[in-house]
C-alpha cells in the first residue's frame, strides 16, 4: 500500500469517525429533550434536522451538539429557541393561492351543507394560513358557523399568531395572494396599519381557537370536516409521517376533506385507499372510509 494510498484510507476512517460521533451526539440531544421536555424530534428526517442542529451551534456559540445538549437541558430559554429553529415558522398570507381558489370552487359548497364546521390547521406557525382561511369563509358567508383549530408545538409561533400582527411590508404580497385566491373585497379592509405594522380586525379571531399541540406526541382532539397540514410532513420520515395520517384520519369525519402541501402526498401511506382526490394538483382529498 502506498503512502497515499494509506493516507486515504486513514481520512476515510477520521471521517467515519466524525460521523458517528455526530449521530451519537444527535440521538442523545433528541433523546435528552424528549425525556426532559416531552418534544420528540426523533422521527424527523435527518438531512434537514441536522443542518438545523448545526446552525443552532452556531447560533448559541457552543463549539459541539454536546455543548447544545448541556445548554438546552439546563436553560429554558435556550430550549425554547431550539424548538422555535427546528419548527420551521416559513408561511404567509393565501400561500399558494391556486390552493385557496381551489377550495372556494371545490370545498365550499360541500361546506355549505353543514349545519356547523370544525377545521383544523395543523402546524399553524404564526397563523397567516388560519387568518387566510377565516377571511375566505367571512367572505362565504360561512364563518358564523364555523371554527377553526389552529395548533402548533412553538409557543413563540403561538402567540404571534394570537395577537395576528404582522409586518406591513408584507401586505404587498399578501394583497397580490389573496386577490390571486379570488378575494372578493378591498383585502386592506381586513387589517388596520400601524407604524410598520397591520393588526387584522378583531371578528376574524372571533371563531378561531389556538392551542399547543405536537403532531408526534399528542393525541386526537377533536372530529374535524376539514384538516390543512402544508408543508409540516416533509420534514418528517417516513414512520413519523405514517403516524401523522393516523392521526388525521382518525380525526376526520365521513367525507371530510385533507389538504396537503404541494410536495406531499397521501400515497405511499396506510392511508391511501381512504380517500379520493377532489384535486390532485393542490392536493386536497375526501376521506371515503
Amino acid at each position: 500500500m502506498t503512502a497515499m494510498e494509506r493516507g486515504y484510507e486513514e481520512q476515510m476512517a477520521q471521517t467515519a469517525a466524525r460521523q458517528e460521533l455526530e449521530q451519537i451526539e444527535i440521538e442523545l440531544l433528541l433523546s435528552g429533550v424528549h425525556r426532559f421536555y416531552g418534544y420528540d424530534f426523533r422521527n424527523y428526517a435527518l438531512p434537514s434536522l441536522k443542518r438545523r442542529i448545526w446552525h443552532h451551534v452556531l447560533a448559541e456559540n457552543v463549539p459541539t451538539i454536546s455543548a447544545l445538549q448541556e445548554k438546552v437541558l439546563h436553560d429554558r430559554a435556550c430550549f425554547e429557541r431550539f424548538v422555535y429553529s427546528l419548527s420551521i415558522p416559513v408561511t404567509e398570507m393565501f400561500r399558494d393561492p391556486g390552493l385557496f381558489l381551489t377550495f372556494r370552487k371545490k370545498v365550499i359548497p360541500l361546506l355549505r351543507t353543514y349545519p356547523y364546521i370544525r377545521i383544523w390547521h395543523a402546524g399553524c406557525s404564526t397563523g397567516e394560513e388560519v387568518y387566510s382561511m377565516a377571511i375566505l369563509l367571512h367572505e362565504e358567508g360561512l364563518y358564523d358557523k364555523a371554527r377553526i383549530y389552529a395548533t402548533d408545538m412553538n409557543a413563540r409561533s403561538l402567540q404571534q399568531a394570537k395577537e395576528g400582527v404582522y409586518e406591513i411590508s408584507k401586505m404587498r404580497q399578501y394583497t397580490k395572494n389573496y386577490m390571486e385566491a379570488g378575494g372578493t373585497r378591498a383585502f386592506s379592509e381586513y387589517y388596520t396599519a400601524k407604524y410598520n405594522s397591520v393588526i387584522l380586525q378583531p371578528y376574524l379571531r372571533k371563531n378561531i381557537i389556538f392551542a399547543e399541540h405536537n403532531l408526534a406526541t399528542d393525541t386526537s382532539f377533536n372530529e374535524f370536516n376539514v384538516i390543512f397540514c402544508r408543508n409540516v410532513m416533509i420534514y418528517f420520515n417516513d414512520e413519523l409521517r405514517d403516524h401523522v395520517h393516523g392521526l388525521f384520519h382518525e380525526s376526520l369525519s365521513r367525507f371530510g376533506v385533507l389538504v396537503l402541501g404541494s410536495k406531499e402526498s397521501i400515497h405511499f401511506t396506510r392511508y391511501s385507499n381512504s380517500y379520493e382526490p377532489l384535486d390532485r394538483v393542490e392536493k386536497i382529498y375526501r376521506k371515503n372510509k
